[in-house]
């Protein structure tokens, strides 16, 4: 999960003695928060101190120079097209009552059991999964209540932990897996952190003259932030919305992705609006930190063009079918890591081995600098597929190529075979933070390719 500055960690969970990675700002096991477990402790003046945002953004160059040949500019308004038919939708929550939902069928969670934690064979199915809700094998059919999965007695707290045995159960945001003609996704919860803070929407829409887009959103919660995870879920939802009304209507998809970016931040301020600001999973002390914010990373394909936007280190690549072809990743980070580079203060390895790497100079929220959407369109000259991921998965396939050679060859025929395989390449990597991936086969074609 995407970090924003924070002093630098303790070796072990203050609560429970768990050992730690250096990023972690949540226990794995207990889910603590970390952020007070070294209250006193301060950044080593040695170190170069982070270049201002918008100076370092000033200098540093739009990746437009990636190997892919470049469109035509976006054409001038014109009228509005006819709206298209209806089209399916997919999110990765509930969605709201009468709103569509296609989700892949039900899936066993192939994550392994977090360290500390007991296996729970009867993990909730992934929302919209036909069942009954709240009928299972951890409920009592008599009294209604819902029973631990570890000690099968106890009662579930609001804030889903057992109150006998006190053991976290799953969350239906644990695993999570959509795919609908032309792109799939997939999330876990990984195997440190004690909750998914990742969210996704796929969806299709129908262009004024009867081509399909197909898009992806995915966005990261900022793990240092209060309701990090409903902060994901509100700006994906509310991006994947925004482009479905903008693309029927005609707007260009660079003008559609910059109004999807800027709805997705307004629905994520809402939070910080909202009375008590906090959710009920969330602990007391949570709630007088930082504003829910969260990362966003978007793609829409059409049969011609794939257009990004984004804001904060969650990414896009392209990966050709022809893997002789140069794959090219196509959003720059917002980070600590690439303002040291764009700064010529470290090399990009020297960058991205230090510890704050991956803290965020751009991000959704009521506290960011500034709301800066980056867009950019492409033209590839040959089928492929682009790869939209949160940090969880790229740490583990951080370069194009790198990301290609963890790509299956069959990509573009099997999106969700893939987005499956790249989820367990990050898990039996290590797991170190929620992954959530889409894949998009380019170009969009009328009823898509997807196998599970």
């Amino acid at each position: 999960m995407s970090q924003m500055p924070r002093l630098p960690g303790v070796a072990a969970c203050p609560t429970c003695e768990e050992p730690l990675e250096s990023g972690d700002n949540f226990c794995g096991v207990c889910g603590a928060d970390l952020a007070s477990a070294a209250p006193d402790a301060a950044v080593a003046a040695d170190r170069p101190a982070p270049p201002v945002n918008g100076a370092a953004r000033a200098r540093r160059q739009e990746p437009e120079d990636y190997p892919l040949q470049a469109p035509a500019p976006a054409p001038p308004a014109g009228p509005a097209g006819p709206a298209g038919p209806d089209v399916p939708v997919a999110w990765d929550v509930p969605a709201a009552p009468d709103g569509p939902d296609v989700p892949d069928g039900p899936t066993a969670d192939p994550r392994a059991a977090a360290p500390g934690e007991q296996p729970t064979p009867d993990t909730p199915a992934a929302p919209g999964t036909p069942g009954t809700p709240g009928i299972g094998p951890n409920t009592d059919a008599s009294s209604g209540r819902r029973l631990c999965a570890a000690c099968r007695e106890g009662t579930i707290d609001q804030d889903g932990y057992c109150d006998s045995c006190g053991h976290a159960q799953p969350r239906d945001r644990d695993h999570m897996e959509r795919e609908l003609a032309g792109v799939a996704a997939a999330s876990d919860r990984g195997l440190r952190h004690h909750r998914n803070e990742d969210a996704f929407a796929v969806s299709s829409a129908a262009l004024p003259d009867g081509s399909p887009a197909v898009l992806a959103v995915v966005c990261d919660g900022v793990s240092s932030a209060t309701r990090p995870d409903d902060a994901s879920a509100a700006a994906a939802r509310a991006a994947g919305q925004s482009l479905l009304a903008a693309l029927p209507r005609g707007a260009h998809p660079q003008t559609a992705m910059n109004e999807a970016i800027v709805a997705a931040s307004e629905a994520v301020n809402s939070l910080a609006a909202e009375a008590g600001g906090a959710g009920a999973h969330d602990e007391p002390h949570q709630r007088q930190q930082n504003a829910p914010a969260c990362t966003i990373v978007s793609a829409v394909v059409t049969s011609g063009i794939l257009t990004v936007g984004w804001i904060g280190d969650s990414r896009a690549y392209w990966v050709p079918d022809d893997r002789s072809a140069s794959p090219a990743r196509l959003t720059e980070d917002d980070s600590w890591a690439a303002q040291m580079v764009a700064a010529g203060l470290m090399s990009e390895a020297e960058a991205y081995a230090d510890e704050r790497a991956h803290a965020i100079t751009g991000w959704l929220g009521a506290d960011a600098y500034e709301l800066e959407p980056h867009t950019a369109s492409y033209k590839p000259d040959q089928p492929g597929v682009v790869v939209v991921c949160t940090d969880g998965l790229w740490n583990y396939a951080e370069s194009a190529q790198d990301m290609a050679r963890a790509l299956p060859q069959d990509a573009r025929a099997r999106p969700m075979h893939s987005a499956r395989v790249l989820v367990g390449h990050a898990l039996e990597g290590g797991g170190h933070d929620n992954v959530t991936v889409a894949v998009l086969p380019f170009p969009a074609e009328p009823g898509g390719a997807g196998s599970g």
